[in-house]
């Protein structure tokens, strides 16, 4: 049981950054529907600079970069040219599929084998790591776990109680008196993109150097999406987010557990759609959610 909480954890960390990106940006008012190819492009980023320079931060730094890359040409062309923004990310999203293909036999041809690089290494924490029960589950983790401990507190912190998550907030529900106080929504918005666009690259590094240590071309296989749902499911908070990626997180622990174990009881295909699953079910579910009032929608400045 141990062991399963540790890794429903570990499996959590990449849908928690996928999830607080979401929060921000559409608090803001931007639906990052790009958020998969985001992913994508961020383990391709990742892979190929980790394996290329022989360093994990190095691929992570990558990571980052190439899912802002991603992130900016989405934000351009939904916040600055008022594009549809569901068209325009499941557009973006198809396109760095293949683009993703590409690249990779540009920098590695077609190898024999699969080319593979050392995953994060978990970093028992001294003194946590040792208390009971606990210590494994959370405090013998890599360093993206520990990241998001950090990031869930300080990103409600700024939404709630800083001036800046003031703006963010006004920008998606009333972005006319963010105009009329004088800042900029359209820079605002971009913004939000942009940090989206840098946690959503770091997620996709954690599939690729940070958990299997290897790229294939569906090695995102739609949890940016569930990341997505999970924004939705957590209300438009950070803390609604963290219940939710606790709960896919345990989901694909025990699909991770069961195949492993070579269970017979239900079909591999059952553990492997279980968390795709849960979302269509929780999304169902739901009764009520409180949306920001222009998410979604293009701020067009009235003359």
């Amino acid at each position: 049981m141990i062991d399963l909480l540790a890794v429903t954890v570990l499996m959590s960390t990449p849908l928690l950054f996928g999830a607080i990106a979401e929060v921000f940006a559409e608090r803001a008012g931007v639906m990052i529907t790009a958020i998969e190819g985001i992913f994508l492009m961020g383990a391709l980023g990742g892979f190929v600079g980790a394996y290329l320079s022989g360093n994990l931060y190095f691929g992570l730094s990558v990571a980052i970069l190439t899912g802002m890359a991603v992130a900016a040409f989405y934000g351009w062309i939904t916040v600055y040219l008022k594009q549809h923004q569901v068209v325009t990310g499941t557009a973006i999203s198809i396109l760095v599929a293949g683009l993703s293909s590409y690249f990779m036999r540009v920098f590695f041809g077609a190898p024999i084998l699969p080319l593979t690089v050392e995953p994060l290494k978990a970093i028992p924490l001294p003194l946590l790591s040792q208390i009971p029960v606990l210590g494994p589950i959370f405090f013998t983790q890599n360093i993206l776990t520990y990241m998001i401990y950090c990031i869930v507190p300080l990103s409600w912190f700024v939404l709630y109680r800083t001036s800046l998550g003031l703006a963010i907030r006004s920008a998606g529900e009333n972005p006319e008196a963010v105009d009329v106080a004088g800042i900029s929504v359209e820079r605002i918005r971009f913004s939000t993109v942009l940090l989206a666009g840098a946690m959503g690259g770091i997620a996709g590094a954690f599939y690729s150097i940070g958990y299997l240590g290897m790229f294939t071309a569906n090695i995102i296989g739609g949890r940016g999406w569930i990341a997505f749902a999970i924004c939705f499911l957590g209300n438009w908070n950070p803390l609604g987010a963290l219940a939710g990626t606790i709960v896919f997180g345990l989901a694909e622990a025990i699909a991770i557990y069961m195949q492993s174990s070579g269970s017979m009881l239900f079909p591999n295909e059952f553990f492997i759609a279980a968390p795709y699953i849960l979302t269509i079910v929780l999304t169902i579910s739901r009764k009520s959610f409180n949306v920001p009032a222009r998410l979604g929608l293009p701020y067009r400045k009235e003359n």
